[in-house]
């Protein structure tokens, strides 16, 4: 009964444009505009129903306490007395990426046939270094089946980890036994390489992952310079497919040649960059789609309406799509307010192959369970947020109101 779930975190309450992340072209280019949290967590939620109408398995992930008061009082301030930079830290909705929640290893490929999830520590950003506590609290609840998950604490601080978003599994069948990929940075020009290759590499020894079927790949510098700061702007893998811009890897040649042994019926889809060049895919987010399975069995890849705006991108998916290329389908979605701020419609989905029936109830959602929580972020999420408002009180008050309501309609209150 594996499945693939894919976890989508909701956009927050607290959801604004302070641009605080180094690398990510997105976020550094609308920081000071005026962010829409009730409406990018509704586009959120409209993104979940399309996938529950493809016939995929769809979880959820709460926003994190904010402002995170625990970390301020470990920086010995509080919201009130921190100084703007730091609040805006504090305040940060970044957590809604759950792409960078964790790696996860599923059951098939782990020794002692668990589902492994080891959360991210985030150590290179700030605003994220201190969202692993509360993604933790949330696994310990949601995949608490000790018989088929293990929940892993944090790679230690020396070593950069940011999860999911710089890892890619290939296999014959979600449920099949799989080819690991670890993607890490050396350097990225003027931009920080988050991922560190000694924190992969502690991950798959903790997922007890087999080491001929796990393979440690390196971005290239130049993707990480383009504004690639992580691998899945680049890259995503579904199944026996890897689709990759042709300057993702450092060594691309010996990874496909790794791949091709591995994996049975290995399908490689790579546009070159007289196609679609890097500047284009990094801003379009065409790798950031969710390459998904649908019961009908047609690898379909997700976009963002950016994708269609873009017209070297639009132009290569029509002509894969009219060709007999692996990926048969193209979905559109409108996540607008979350590209703004850098993520497109897989940095918000945490992919798990699991029993759904085996996962915290709570943490699974349905049409009507996504009814319940729109209604919520309607009546109590903030309709707009100005980075210069953030320490208001009356925002602050709203803001932790809102996560309230939500716990509260959702029966997850303990998540305080």
């Amino acid at each position: 009964m594996l499945r693939e779930i894919n976890f989508d975190g909701i956009v927050g309450p607290s959801h604004n444009y302070a641009g605080l992340s180094l690398g990510n072209l997105a976020s550094t280019r609308n920081a000071g505009q005026v962010s829409q949290p009730r409406h990018a967590a509704l586009e959120g939620i409209d993104k979940m129903r399309a996938n529950l109408a493809l016939g995929l398995s769809q979880g959820i992930f709460l926003p994190h306490p904010r402002p995170d008061r625990r970390w301020l009082a470990e920086l010995g301030t509080t919201i009130e007395g921190a100084d703007p930079a730091l609040a805006a830290n504090a305040m940060s909705a970044s957590a809604m990426w759950a792409a960078n929640a964790a790696t996860v290893s599923p059951a098939p490929d782990a020794a002692d046939g668990k589902c492994h999830l080891t959360v991210a520590n985030l150590k290179t950003m700030p605003h994220r270094s201190h969202e692993w506590p509360a993604t933790l609290a949330q696994f310990r609840l949601a995949f608490a089946d000790q018989a088929c998950f293990a929940v892993h604490e944090p790679i230690p601080q020396a070593f950069g980890d940011e999860g999911a978003a710089n890892h890619m599994r290939l296999a014959a069948a979600h449920g099949d036994p799989g080819v690991e990929i670890f993607v890490y940075g050396v350097a990225g020009g003027a931009f920080p390489a988050r991922q560190h290759v000694e924190a992969s590499k502690a991950i798959a020894r903790l997922h007890g992952l087999d080491p001929e079927r796990t393979i440690f790949a390196a971005q290239s510098e130049a993707a990480i310079a383009a504004g690639a700061f992580h691998n899945d702007v680049v890259a995503v893998a579904n199944e026996r497919v890897l689709f990759t811009h042709e300057k993702a890897f450092a060594g691309k040649a010996a990874l496909i040649g790794q791949c091709e042994r591995l994996v049975p019926g290995f399908e490689l889809v790579e546009v070159t960059e007289a196609q679609v060049p890097l500047a284009d895919a990094v801003n379009s987010y065409l790798f950031n789609g969710q390459l998904v399975t649908p019961p009908d069995g047609e690898t379909t890849l997700i976009v963002p309406s950016e994708a269609r705006e873009a017209p070297s991108v639009w132009r290569w998916i029509e002509q894969h799509i009219a060709g007999n290329g692996p990926i048969r389908r193209v979905e559109v979605v409108d996540v607008r307010e979350s590209m703004a701020n850098g993520g497109g419609p897989a940095c918000l989905r945490l992919r798990v192959v699991a029993d759904p029936a085996t996962v915290d109830p709570r943490f699974m959602v349905d049409d009507a369970r996504l009814d319940w929580i729109a209604d919520v972020v309607r009546r109590h999420w903030p309709e707009q947020i100005r980075t210069d408002e953030l320490q208001e009180l009356a925002l602050i008050r709203d803001v932790e109101a809102a996560r309230a309501a939500l716990l509260e309609a959702l029966d997850l209150g303990q998540l305080v």
